[in-house]
């Protein structure tokens, strides 16, 4: 009975130590399994953004209305596509038009005014010429009298000195050598008249080529301030007719009016008020909004992203694959921003559209659950405590 007993009680005790080293053995395999997963695999760690949205990557255009005015016709229609100049709204220019037309008016009345005294112009020219030839001839023909009566006196001259000395001989009498004396005298003043006579007819003639010029000055004058009347007039009508071409709002760009307001045709547009946004064409991106610390020095250009749309529920849509593109240097308003490329290559089945909301992942680096462990210790001990 002993010697059964001792045999019992030594199989209990060798059957409990295997337990004991099989639950050691397990539990050193788990500890060695566990230490190799935190040491050796590789966990992905992402900074999110609720604040994100989908923009096309050309600047967005607000269309203002640049003048006070009644609509008169509007053609907005939110999403609709719209071109370079296309119009947008119209405004009353019943004014301006009326402006312009008194303007067309006093310009057509100016050059029946210059044509004529053009024709004023002309005559007067024509008729110096003519003047100068007449009053040339007329010269000529004194001066050629005064040559021919140039022999004559010259004789006449001879004659009266002959006489004078035939007088002083005592061999005439003295009323011939008076009367050859007197013949004498008037040939000479018969050449002195026909020489005044040509100077009178030229001082006549320039006298009358003054009085034709300053006419003629005045006329020109009377021209000049016509056609500056005319050059104001054209002035007038371009002003007034880029008045009108501004009183008609046009599209700045091609694109997609993503915003429109609500117009009715006799309402009034006040200077600056907008009416609507137009998105133009080109390649959507993504605009995030990361905290400082989440982005500086964390996100860099080419790492991949993952962006879920709001209006989309990424367990039906799946998401949309992007790459961080750009990082601001700087904080403005608390936040950076951050520019992610959609990509292209990779297609989705949501619509994507400028201004929809979402959120952004961005997966910023791969680390070891121990690397991960310690920097939580490490965050706990470096974090301020309060006494």
């Amino acid at each position: 009975m002993p010697t059964a007993f001792l045999r019992t009680y030594r199989a209990l005790d060798t059957d409990r130590f295997s337990r004991a080293a099989l639950g050691v053995g397990l539990g050193l395999a788990v500890l060695g399994g566990w230490t190799a997963w935190a040491a050796l695999s590789r966990l992905t760690l992402y900074e999110i953004t609720s604040t994100a949205r989908l923009e096309v990557d050309r600047a967005n255009y607000a269309v203002q209305s640049p003048s006070l005015g009644r609509i008169t016709a509007t053609y907005l229609a939110e999403g609709k596509p719209v071109r370079a100049g296309d119009p947008l709204v119209e405004l009353e220019t019943s004014t301006e038009r009326l402006e312009s037309r008194e303007e067309q008016a006093r310009l057509a009345a100016v050059p029946p005014e210059v044509e004529a005294l053009e024709r004023q112009i002309a005559a007067e020219e024509s008729a110096r010429e003519e003047e100068r030839k007449a009053t040339a001839a007329a010269v000529e023909e004194a001066r050629a009298r005064a040559r021919q009566s140039e022999a004559p006196a010259q004789y006449n001259a001879a004659e009266e000195q002959r006489l004078k000395e035939l007088r002083a001989q005592g061999l005439i009498a003295e009323r011939e050598y008076q009367k050859g004396r007197l013949d004498a005298t008037e040939s000479r003043l018969n050449v002195e008249r026909e020489n005044l006579a040509a100077g009178r007819l030229e001082r006549e003639q320039r006298t009358r080529e003054g009085d034709r010029e300053a006419r003629i000055g005045g006329l020109r004058a009377a021209i000049a301030k016509l056609e500056g009347q005319m050059s104001a007039s054209r002035a007038a009508i371009s002003r007034i007719e880029n008045h009108i071409a501004l009183r008609t709002i046009r599209a700045p760009v091609d694109g997609t009016l993503a915003e429109a307001a609500v117009l009715r045709v006799g309402g009034v547009l006040k200077e600056g008020d907008r009416i609507g946004i137009v998105v133009p064409g080109g390649q959507m991106i993504v605009v995030a909004q990361f905290p400082p610390q989440a982005a500086l020095g964390r996100l860099e250009p080419g790492q991949s992203a993952q962006v879920r749309l709001d209006g989309f529920p990424w367990m039906q849509w799946g998401t949309v694959p992007a790459t961080v593109k750009h990082v601001a240097g700087e904080v403005r308003d608390g936040s950076v921003r951050v520019e992610l490329s959609v990509d292209s290559l990779k297609p989705t089945r949501i619509p994507l559209r400028h201004g929809l909301p979402g959120s952004v992942e961005v997966a910023v680096e791969r680390v070891s659950p121990a690397t991960l462990l310690l920097r939580t210790a490490g965050a706990m001990v470096a974090a301020p405590r309060e006494r």
